[in-house]
């Protein structure tokens, strides 16, 4: 359906690919993968024709319809999200805009003279919807928003009056509805909670057309596709199997490419070393002359490209008492909404809990109250003896001094720190290079999120609570804090909806649900064992 055949291509100087070539077949669902600033975006553009590459070529099956959805939006107001939805379902969107505009021209009392050839209208265009099935279109519309977590009220209202997050749900959702042959997904996994991750992941594994997604969670990626395609130095190799399997293989084929270098270092030294030993004497003359020869025509192997990734290691945090954080009798409402009624919760050292619920359950207050951002109406929050809390909430980034750049910003805050230490955090978290002379300003929400969570990380708390720690962090990144997190010696207390994460890090659930508030010993894989399903809203 879609070739890519020897492509090359460079931006602002600096080469995405090299001959590069590979193929997406009818019905395959591939994940592409390769670090920040590969080219995966690009990829996608050259596929969508935005963007041409400098030499090769890309082709697309003649009449192939293709979806492409990307972390830029654009602006959406003026209409509700149903209508934006169905706005990418083609010809039946403008018979659904006349409709709505009719519907509105009836109930008009300035337009009464009118009225006949209104209603005349209406009947036409009314059939010409029902011809186009819109009003099943409406439902299945409504079906893929309820899947990506709208409520009724938020189908109906407004989309301009909706976050950032939520455009790109209805964004989303556009694509989904309108299922077209091909779907390119850039990264449809952000802003996502658990509920509409794994809703999403069993939309796709039904969707019979094909699939090309990039994605920054592994267990979400690994659930869907078939085949990888890596983008590394300017190539593009394709492996059969899911991410998993992908990075089993690179690592076995890294190996054994390292293994034949090696071999061929060392035969190569003997050579070098006979041919320097005897070139000057006349009765080796034919023998060194020959060697020379299979010397110039061997191929040579190459040292395998590997790729940077930077392991964090923790300071030790100091210790902390027994009795880390305690809420007793807490009641918190905002306005005529109860989040909490009487609740008790302990927290003892050395426990990780993570807390599950559906969006609007209390789990960012719950992190909240036991931070200080925000008090309870009634009960008692403490926090423990020699308790040293980090808290990172998503709102953390606006305290970044827009003015100073990254090394700046992290000498200033670790003044006694030496330079090359905060060199090695920076480049930790995917600061290298020029990186660390960029304002901070200038940088992506990922890159504040990132810089934010390595200055907490550096001289670390005992008590760790993270709202949402993983959401903007690329693959690489996330295992080295998954590692990272994985030898701290301290508390935690997280919320994340990245089942790895859950999965690796929690050996407590809190469960808070509509019935009331469950604790789990044992982590989140314990608590899937036990419960039968992945997320509270998933309940039967």
């Amino acid at each position: 359906m879609i070739r890519i055949e020897n492509i090359s291509k460079s931006n602002s100087h600096r080469i995405l690919f090299i001959e590069a070539s590979a193929a997406l077949n009818r019905g395959e669902k591939i994940g592409l993968v390769g670090p920040n600033g590969a080219g995966k975006t690009t990829l996608f553009r050259m596929i969508t024709g935005q963007e041409l590459p400098d030499e090769g070529q890309v082709s697309v099956d003649k009449g192939v319809t293709i979806g492409y959805f990307n972390q830029d939006v654009g602006e959406m107001s003026g209409r509700s999200a149903v209508a934006e939805v169905m706005e990418g379902a083609g010809p039946v969107s403008i018979v659904a805009a006349e409709l709505s505009e009719l519907e509105a021209a009836m109930v008009d009392p300035d337009r009464m003279d009118e009225m006949d050839q209104i209603i005349e209208r209406y009947g036409e265009v009314q059939a010409r919807y029902e011809e186009l099935d819109g009003y099943g279109l409406e439902g299945r519309a409504r079906e893929v928003l309820a899947g990506l977590s709208f409520s009724q009220e938020m189908m109906d209202g407004d989309v301009g009056k909706l976050s950032g997050g939520w455009k790109m749900r209805v964004a989303l959702a556009r694509i989904l509805l309108m299922r077209p042959d091909v779907m390119l997904l850039d990264e449809p996994s952000n802003h996502l909670d658990l509920e509409s991750l794994i809703w999403l992941e069993q939309f796709l594994k039904g969707y019979d057309g094909a699939l090309l997604m990039t994605s920054h969670d592994r267990e979400f990626m690994n659930r869907i596709v078939t085949k990888i395609i890596e983008i590394d130095a300017g190539s593009l190799t394709t492996y059969s199997g899911d991410y998993g399997f992908y990075e089993q293989q690179r690592a076995q084929n890294e190996k054994q490419q390292q293994a034949q270098f090696e071999r061929q270092q060392a035969m190569l030294a003997k050579e070098i070393k006979f041919i320097e030993r005897f070139k000057a004497r006349a009765s080796h003359a034919a023998q060194v002359q020959s060697r020379v020869k299979k010397l110039d025509k061997i191929e040579r192997v190459e040292p395998p490209k590997r790729r940077q990734s930077v392991a964090f290691e923790f300071q030790p945090a100091p210790r902390s008492g027994e009795d880390v954080a305690s809420l007793k009798g807490v009641h918190k409402a905002y306005g005529s909404r109860t989040i909490y009624e009487g609740l008790d919760f302990m927290i003892r050292r050395k426990e990780r809990w993570c807390i599950m619920g559906i969006n609007g359950a209390g789990k960012s207050t719950l992190l909240k109250l036991i931070a200080g951002a925000t008090e309870p109406d009634e009960g008692a929050v403490t926090i423990g003896a020699s308790v040293k809390m980090g808290y990172f909430a998503q709102h953390a980034m606006d305290l970044l001094d827009g003015d100073l750049t990254v090394f700046e910003w992290l000498e200033a805050e670790f003044p006694r720190a030496g330079q090359g230490s905060l060199r090695a955090l920076a480049g930790c978290f995917g600061f290298s290079g020029d990186d660390v002379e960029k304002k901070c300003r200038v940088l992506s929400g990922g890159e504040k999120a990132r810089l934010v969570m390595a200055a907490m990380l550096f001289d670390p708390p005992n008590f760790l609570v993270l709202d949402e720690p993983t959401n903007h962090l690329d693959l690489d990144t996330k295992e080295m804090l998954i590692k990272a997190l994985s030898e701290y010696e301290g508390t935690m207390l997280f919320v994340s909806h990245d089942r790895h994460f859950l999965a690796e890090l929690s050996n407590r659930v809190l469960e808070l649900t509509p019935e009331g508030i469950h604790r789990y010993d044992g982590g989140y894989t314990e608590y899937v064992g036990r419960t039968g399903y992945e997320a509270p809203g998933l309940r039967s």
